[in-house]
């Protein structure tokens, strides 16, 4: 068995050079060899910067170097699904990062793609793998109400969240998080009520769950706030307020390198990864319910 999952990386975005690559780099079984740009100047700096041998100016070249056994895809939310698939068709592993899919059905295509392929497929949601998180779920008990909220300012200008062709909106970029701490920690709701405030894409978006367990959640993203991340669980025993429960990514607990240490301990030892594909469908249905639930409010109101 090798001991060392190769990666090569699509895209070179922000996340792949801050977050990712350093959680590679510092992995006992990971380690990042290839990363491909349209802009293949970019991808020349990115690789020179973290010392990685190979610079691709193509995303299908990437796909056919043989030295890559598993892809981590950084691109526009639009573009999970073609390069998913076309990194399972070229026989690669694939650690993708949060959505997997713009929607439902585009989550089960990418998930029966995996399976007809038998390579591992993965939606990067780093905040699960944190030991803080982890702890908490575990000790958690009976939620009767949670609360997670997720926002930060994003200037109106070129960048793909404020496109809905590209997959954009705070729904898909930032509410995801919210939606899926609450399946978590509570399951699947059987009742689903919004409100959701934009244009082309939404800007801020607010819904309430029910569950039949009597619990319920209210969570709401938005790109028209400061910064601002919390969990709250009020259960039948006390409070816990978690603040940055989504990107405590500086803590000296890298959940990026944890996330892809166990990603690759997946692959390397050939068991199911830590977070299925089932439960990436589960939120992508959630995320779909809310869209399809949501009260429109006018741009302005959200600004």
């Amino acid at each position: 068995m090798p001991e060392q999952l190769r990666i090569g990386i699509l895209g070179a975005a922000w996340i792949a050079d801050r977050a990712l690559i350093p959680a590679m780099l510092a992995a006992r079984n990971a380690s990042p060899v290839a990363i491909a740009s349209r802009d293949v100047d970019r991808a020349r700096g990115m690789a020179g910067s973290h010392g990685i041998r190979a610079a691709h100016a193509n995303y299908e070249s990437l796909l056919d170097d043989p030295s890559v056994d598993a892809v981590y895809i950084a691109l526009v939310n639009s573009a999970h699904r073609e390069w998913t698939l076309r990194a399972l068709d070229a026989g690669k592993h694939v650690l993708c990062e949060k959505p997997l899919g713009v929607n439902a059905e585009e989550t089960r295509d990418m998930a029966r793609a995996a399976q007809r392929a038998g390579r591992t497929l993965m939606e990067a949601f780093m905040y699960r793998f944190h030991p803080r998180m982890r702890a908490l779920r575990e000790s958690a008990g009976q939620v009767r109400s949670l609360h997670a909220a997720f926002s930060f300012p994003l200037p109106p200008a070129n960048n793909y969240r404020w496109s809905a062709a590209l997959g954009g909106g705070a729904l898909l970029d930032v509410g995801c998080y919210t939606l899926d701490v609450a399946r978590w920690f509570l399951g699947e709701p059987d009742a689903v009520t919004a409100v959701m405030a934009g244009d082309e894409v939404d800007v801020s978006v607010a819904a309430a769950l029910g569950f039949g367990s009597g619990a319920q959640a209210t969570v709401w993203a938005s790109f028209a706030a400061p910064e601002h991340q919390v969990l709250e669980l009020v259960g039948a025993d006390g409070i816990e307020h978690v603040t940055q429960p989504f990107t405590a990514w500086r803590d000296p607990d890298d959940p990026y390198q944890l996330m892809v240490e166990e990603f690759a301990a997946s692959v390397l030892e050939g068991r199911p990864p830590p977070r299925s594909l089932d439960d990436s469908i589960g939120t992508a249905d959630l995320i779909d319910r809310v869209r399809a639930a949501a009260s429109p409010v006018s741009a302005g109101a959200a600004r």
